[in-house]
């Protein structure tokens, strides 16, 4: 809950107070579950009827929107066992009831619930959709049109907002013979808090306010439907119905607002002397002569203090600006003596605590230094042992070195070194790939060649024994050479053998990528990649501890020197802090002796000149706007009005509860209404 909330509930909390309107029987606890209620039985019915009943304290929280429209309906209802019974009757036309301050389970039958209290007072809350006996509505407008308040939201100009209430239940009764309706009388009291950042400029119709610096806290209250049911015209008497605030606003805002609808006043009316018509019109012509008297002598009460008030005034003046400023040196002198001892003491410690640190400095950064070197010298092995070559690691230079190590294991870079290896591998034995090729073409030509002289020599007619004869093999064998050696040298077979090298080339440099050892060799570059990045982050972790350690000792160092300083100022503002104090006690000491023999006679003077005032004051409204016109509308004719005032307070009175009482049972209700804000 937000400070402004809380503000507005304590106003209406204080206000209820005052008219007894709040039990005890509030609790944030809704919605606690209490089992599921047994049927109950005619029998325990009828046997309760004969049993003390408890009297119910209900409380029903309306939380609606910033219009006024009903969103959720929470009723709280306490029933107080002054009689301590076992059981108690309860009627409730609730849903969703739940046990909130215990373990008592009920039972019930068509709203009639009978509770095991043990001897307890009951609280429990539920929820409802009946019609409530008091609404508000809430309207606003803007530089004079009205405006819906979604939209209100951070507009700027004359805001109007206006609270207007109205009550739904009546009884209708007999007044001078006429049958009349008689409103259950509520009073309805509203009020909200203003930021005085968003709200200038504010006036309040039917309330006041109360301003804090920051915020304007506006209470309002009224009585719907009560003129009607006095039935006195609104020429005599004007009871107010609507609450309207009115302000300068910039970018509108407005947090909640709260209403509080109770009808306990008008059921603690005294009604005892309204029978007698003509004693009241005694009693009225009486207060009206006395109240002339009274106003009369309270102004002349006023004239005379305020004359005594303003020569007693002169005689102190100068006394009492004397008197609050030796008060506040005397005051600040002892708070400083107070002060520079406690910081004389800290400082004190201070000093000596920082002088101990500041010792231990040289070993603290030792030690570091210590764990660091030995953190590298575990690096470096653990690098060399991997296979790897890279400089010493330093504190210096560790970070550099393993960034390039990093950067030279990427990879891609790995393939790309092995890729070349590999390539040049291959390309040494270039000359024996083409060979090889260069002897298979050789071959396959030979064959296409000697092909071709048999079949030239099959041509001529000579048979296949002809051609096995020894002459005819060498004839052969010299034709196929020469073809062979003509072939081979010609541009198109060369063609064939360089490509047919380059083929096998890159098919040796593709199966020698492709190898076990190569691929491992991968493999072990991005695990080595991994670890050495492992490696320096630890690296990095406590390098910053470390280099944290140095500005902390350096640090140490520089507060241990300005400590020692620092202390030896203190010591010396202590010692004069000690001697004004003396001193300023003294003299406030003499100047109180002289003041005091004077503020009691102008404190009693300006109360009774500020009472007189208001004495005065309010006796000549009330006699003006109420005594006189209500005496004079009347003109002694009271039985009207007094057959009304004792309707209200029975009708009043017959009001006891929203969700629904046993017959035997004494209530009272009352009605918190929670608004929406408008934020933007």
């Amino acid at each position: 809950m937000n400070k402004t909330s809380k503000k507005i509930i304590s106003i209406f909390l204080c206000a209820s107070l005052l008219t007894g309107t709040i039990g005890a029987g509030v609790y944030n606890s809704y919605g606690k579950d209490a089992g599921t209620p047994a049927v109950i039985k005619s029998a325990e019915i009828a046997e309760l009827q004969s049993s003390p009943s408890a009297e119910k304290d209900e409380t029903v929280w309306v939380l609606a929107g910033a219009d006024g429209s009903v969103n959720k309906i929470i009723v709280s209802d306490w029933l107080k066992n002054t009689s301590g019974a076992d059981k108690i009757a309860d009627v409730s036309a609730l849903t969703g009831i739940g046990n909130v301050k215990g373990n008592e389970s009920f039972t019930e039958n068509n709203g009639s619930l009978v509770w095991e209290t043990g001897g307890k007072d009951i609280y429990y809350q539920g929820t409802s959709e009946k019609e409530l006996p008091v609404n508000v509505s809430i309207s606003y407008q803007l530089d004079g049109k009205n405006i819906l308040p979604e939209e209100l939201a951070g507009k700027s100009g004359k805001v109007t907002i206006r609270f207007d209430y109205s009550v739904n239940v009546f009884e209708m009764r007999e007044i001078e013979g006429k049958e009349e309706k008689i409103y259950v009388p509520f009073a309805m009291l509203t009020g909200m808090a203003l930021d005085n950042d968003v709200f200038r400029n504010i006036e309040v119709t039917n309330g006041k306010m109360i301003n804090d610096g920051t915020r304007t806290i506006v209470a309002g209250i009224a009585f719907p439907e009560l003129q009607e049911s006095l039935g006195i015209g609104r020429d005599i008497v004007e009871i107010p119905d609507f609450i309207e605030i009115t302000a300068d606003v910039s970018d509108f805002s407005m947090g909640m607002t709260a209403t509080i609808a109770t009808n306990k006043v008008f059921n603690d009316l005294d009604t005892d002397k309204l029978n007698s018509g003509d004693e009241l019109s005694s009693s009225l012509t009486e207060l009206t002569d006395a109240m002339t008297q009274l106003s009369d002598g309270s102004d002349a009460l006023y004239d005379g203090l305020c004359q005594l008030l303003e020569k007693s005034g002169e005689l102190t003046d100068g006394v009492n600006k004397l008197a609050e400023g030796s008060g506040a040196l005397a005051d600040g002198a002892k708070k400083l003596e107070s002060g520079s001892a406690e910081l004389q003491t800290g400082t004190a410690q201070l000093n000596s605590g920082l002088q101990e640190l500041s010792r231990n400095n040289s070993t603290l950064n030792g030690g570091a230094k210590q764990v660091f070197d030995t953190l590298l010298s575990a690096a470096n092995t653990q690098i060399e042992a991997s296979g790897l070559s890279v400089p010493t690691l330093t504190v210096e230079n560790y970070g550099d070195v393993l960034n390039q190590t990093i950067a030279s294991l990427d990879e891609t870079n790995v393939y790309n070194q092995a890729l070349a290896q590999v390539t040049a591998a291959v390309n040494a034995q270039r000359d024996l790939v083409s060979a090889q090729v260069e002897a298979a073409v050789r071959q396959q030509v030979t064959q296409q060649v000697q092909a071709a002289v048999i079949q030239q020599f099959r041509d001529k007619g000579l048979t296949d024994e002809m051609l096995q004869s020894s002459e005819m093999q060498a004839q052969i064998s010299a034709l196929t050479e020469g073809g062979v050696q003509a072939q081979m040298e010609s541009e198109q077979i060369k063609a064939t053998v360089a490509e047919q090298t380059e083929l096998q080339i890159q098919q040796l440099i593709a199966e020698n990528m492709m190898s076990d050892s190569v691929q491992s060799s991968l493999s072990a570059a991005s695990d080595g990649v991994q670890a050495l990045a492992a490696l320096k982050s630890q690296l990095d972790s406590y390098n910053a501890f470390y280099s944290g350690l140095l500005t902390y000792t350096s640090g140490v160092a520089q507060a241990a020197a300005g400590a020692d300083k620092l202390k030896s100022g203190v010591d010396s503002l202590k010692s004069g802090a000690t001697a004004l104090n003396k001193g300023a006690g003294e003299l406030n000491t003499g100047i109180k002796q002289l003041k005091d023999s004077t503020p009691a006679l102008i404190e009693g003077i300006t109360q009774l000149r500020d009472g007189s005032k208001k004495l005065s004051e309010g006796f000549g409204e009330f006699n003006e706007q109420v005594v006189e016109k209500i005496a004079g509308a009347l003109d002694g004719d009271l039985t009207g009005i007094s057959q009304r005032i004792s309707a209200l307070k029975s009708v009043s009175g017959n009001y006891r509860s929203y969700s629904g009482i046993d017959d035997d049972s004494d209530g009272t209700v009352k009605f918190f209404f929670r608004m929406d804000g408008i934020e933007k």
